[in-house]
């Protein structure tokens, strides 16, 4: 099943190639509107989701570096033993690595990631994110929904 890492590819590929649009294009903080409810900004982030332990001393760099690459590990040692109709979990383990390691990039780089998508409703705003972030949300789900939908079909 590693022949799914070309997703994994793809997507550390478009979260490069949008972070460096973004930067190119947008001022640090700078809001600009695309639709009702989306928008781009320019915008860092040294923590985790929600900015998580944003606010250290820079310690928690290293931490998610060394975080992101064992889990892409263990998830690849788990892509590598999947069953051919296991493609559910090899789809959403591809999604999650590629995140992983596109985010895993910019912490190298930069020393944070680098977020620029913007969703809200009215003035109540969801915290800025990158194509990383969104192919690790959709990988999640992808995996929960075949494991909670999927395989109750199956069996």
């Amino acid at each position: 099943m590693t022949r799914w890492l070309w997703l994994s590819l793809l997507t550390i590929l478009l979260d490069q190639s949008t972070k460096q649009i973004a930067v190119a294009m947008l001022n640090m903080g700078e809001i600009v509107y695309v639709l009702p409810f989306f928008d781009f900004t320019l915008r860092t982030n040294p923590g985790a989701a929600f900015s998580f332990l944003s606010d250290q001393g820079g310690w928690q760099r290293w931490f998610f570096i060394l975080l992101a690459l064992g889990v892409s590990g263990v998830m690849l040692a788990w892509l590598a033993r999947l069953k051919r109709e296991e493609r559910w979990t090899a789809l959403a383990l591809s999604l999650i690595i590629g995140g992983a390691l596109g985010n895993v990039i910019d912490r190298i780089l930069h020393g944070e990631v680098i977020d620029f998508i913007l969703l809200h409703y009215q003035s109540h705003y969801w915290p800025a994110f990158n194509i990383a972030d969104s192919a690790i949300s959709l990988g999640v789900a992808v995996m929960l929904f075949d494991a909670l939908v999927l395989s109750r079909r199956r069996t």
